[in-house]
C-alpha cells in the first residue's frame, strides 16, 4: 500500500490512521463507560486530528528527506545543489525517493564506469612508460659503450674509432626518431597538428612515395606496383603531406617485413563517398593474437627483426592517428604465411 507513495500521499496515510488510533480508542473508552463523547465531538476530534496530523507529518517527513536526500546528493554530485534545494524546497507531491534513487544507481554506474576507465589509462600509461624507457635504454646503452671505448683509448686506433663514432651516431639517429615520433603522436593526441586539406591526386602521390623508397625495395628485391585495375585516378580531399606520412610508414613496413624477392601492391577502391587505398605484401603475415594490437604503440610482432631493420614501433601507431585525425577509418587484414593488408579511407575531393 506505501509502496512507491510520494511524501504528500504518506503524510495523509499516517495522519488518517493516527486520528482512525484515536477515534477508535474514544469509542472503547466511551463502551466501558470510562469517558462520556458525542458522535459530534467524536467526528470533531477524528477530524482536527487528522488535520493537525496531516500538517505536522508533511513537515516532519519534508524535513526529514530533505536533509537525507541532501546529504546524499553532497555526496554523488559534483556540482553545487540548486538553489531551491538549498532552500528546502522540495515538491511533495512526486514520488522524491524513487528520484533519488534512479540518481544514485545511475551515478553508481557513471561512477563503476569512470573507475574502469582510469584504471584502464593507470595500466596503459604504466605500459607506455615501460615501452619508452626500453626503446630508448638500447640506443642510449650502445651510444654509452661506444664513447666509453673511444675514451679508454679506442679514439687513436684508426681501425675502430670511425667504425664506433658511426654506429654511435646511428644510435642518435634512432633516439631522434622516437622522440620525433613522439612528438608526432602527442600532437595528433591532444589536437596541436592543424590538418591543412586540400584536393590532391592519391594515385600521383603514390608515385612520389614509390619514386622515394625505391632505393629501399631494390635493397631487399622487392617490386613496387599496382595491383591490376588501380590504374585509376582518384581526387581526396585531405592533407597531402600526412597522408604521404601515412603511405610511406605502410610501404616502408611492407618492404621491410614482406618476403625478399616479393611485391608490395597498392589498390584503389571507389566508394560513393570515400576512396580505399589498400597496401598489401606477400610477406609472413601477422597472427591473430597480433591483430588487435598492431596499431598500439611500440607494438611488435617480432620484436628482433623490427629493431633490426631500424623501426620505432611507431609508425602503424602515427598512421591510426592520422587517418582518424581526417574523421576516416583504418584497418588491417592479415594471415599468417598469406601476407597483410592495410587499409584506410580517404574522403573524395
Amino acid at each position: 500500500m506505501f509502496k512507491n507513495q510520494t511524501p504528500r500521499q504518506l503524510s495523509l496515510y499516517i495522519s488518517l490512521l493516527s486520528a482512525s488510533a484515536i477515534a477508535f480508542l474514544c469509542l472503547l473508552l466511551k463502551a466501558l463507560s470510562i469517558l462520556t463523547i458525542s458522535w459530534q465531538e467524536l467526528g470533531i476530534l477524528f477530524l482536527s486530528t487528522a488535520i493537525i496530523g496531516f500538517v505536522v507529518n508533511f513537515y516532519l517527513i519534508r524535513y526529514y528527506i530533505f536533509r537525507r536526500i541532501k546529504l546524499i546528493y553532497k555526496i554523488i554530485h559534483r556540482k553545487k545543489l540548486p538553489t531551491d534545494f538549498k532552500a528546502g524546497r522540495i515538491e511533495m507531491s512526486k514520488n522524491i525517493l524513487d528520484q533519488v534513487e534512479e540518481e544514485v544507481d545511475a551515478w553508481a554506474e557513471q561512477n563503476s564506469k569512470e573507475m574502469e576507465e582510469l584504471e584502464r589509462l593507470a595500466g596503459y600509461r604504466r605500459r607506455f612508460i615501460g615501452d619508452v624507457s626500453h626503446e630508448l635504454k638500447t640506443p642510449i646503452f650502445n651510444v654509452q659503450g661506444f664513447i666509453h671505448t673511444l675514451l679508454d683509448g679506442a679514439l687513436h686506433d684508426p681501425e675502430v674509432n670511425e667504425k664506433y663514432l658511426k654506429r654511435a651516431a646511428k644510435n642518435i639517429e634512432r633516439l631522434q626518431t622516437i622522440v620525433e615520433d613522439l612528438e608526432t603522436i602527442n600532437k595528433l593526441e591532444s589536437g596541436q597538428m592543424i590538418l591543412e586539406m586540400q584536393e590532391f591526386d592519391v594515385h600521383e602521390l603514390t608515385d612520389e612515395v614509390f619514386a622515394d623508397l625505391e632505393m629501399r625495395a631494390q635493397e631487399r628485391n622487392i617490386r613496387l606496383m599496382y595491383k591490376d585495375g588501380a590504374a585509376q585516378h582518384f581526387r581526396v580531399r585531405a592533407d597531402k603531406e600526412s597522408i604521404r606520412q601515412v603511405l610511406i610508414n605502410l610501404v616502408h613496413n611492407s618492404i621491410k617485413y614482406g618476403l625478399e624477392g616479393g611485391a608490395t601492391k597498392i589498390s584503389f577502391y571507389d566508394g560513393e563517398s570515400f576512396v580505399l587505398v589498400e597496401v598489401s605484401d606477400n610477406g609472413l603475415g601477422i597472427s591473430d593474437e597480433h591483430l588487435n594490437h598492431v596499431f598500439d604503440r611500440f607494438y611488435r610482432v617480432d620484436k628482433s627483426r623490427s629493431r633490426e631493420a631500424g623501426g620505432t614501433g611507431l609508425g602503424l601507431s602515427i598512421v591510426k592517428h592520422i587517418i582518424e585525425a581526417h574523421k576516416q577509418t583504418v584497418n588491417v587484414r592479415s594471415a599468417a604465411g598469406q601476407g597483410s593488408t592495410f587499409g584506410f579511407t580517404l574522403e573524395k575531393a
